[in-house]
């Protein structure tokens, strides 16, 4: 099955979310910030990534954009989480990258309609 980065601060989320994940037969590596989430995009290669926007050292935007910026990591489509939902944060999410966007707390049932639509037009699932 498809291996999945988690790139999330929230030790609850965290928890939940790759739980939940793995149940469903993903593989799942975790970042909990965003500059260790662009390493691991490099290293572990996922077939997508789950990018928390508000994170330490570096945040999940500019994140998203290195991760887009760079050759090797620029096709692994990417679903932004946040719990800031405010008029205009789906646009930012997308204009930095992101192929998709998801509001927290996650509505798993739509989150795992978006990475199973995302992996199949990849061609990864």
């Amino acid at each position: 099955m498809a291996k999945i980065l988690l790139v999330e601060d929230n030790e609850m989320n965290r928890d939940m979310l790759s739980r939940r994940l793995e149940r469903r037969g993903y593989q799942v590596v975790i970042a909990e910030d965003g500059a260790t989430g662009v390493a691991k995009a490099k290293s572990e290669q996922p077939a997508l990534i789950l990018m928390d926007m508000s994170l330490p050292i570096m945040d999940g935007w500019e994140a998203t954009r290195q991760i887009k910026a760079a050759n090797e990591t620029k096709g692994i489509p990417v679903i932004a989480l946040t719990a800031h939902a405010m008029s205009g944060d789906e646009e930012k999410a997308l204009a930095a990258g992101c192929n998709d966007y998801e509001t927290k707390p996650v509505d798993l049932p739509k989150l795992l309609a978006k990475i199973d639509a995302l992996l199949q037009s990849k061609g990864a699932s």
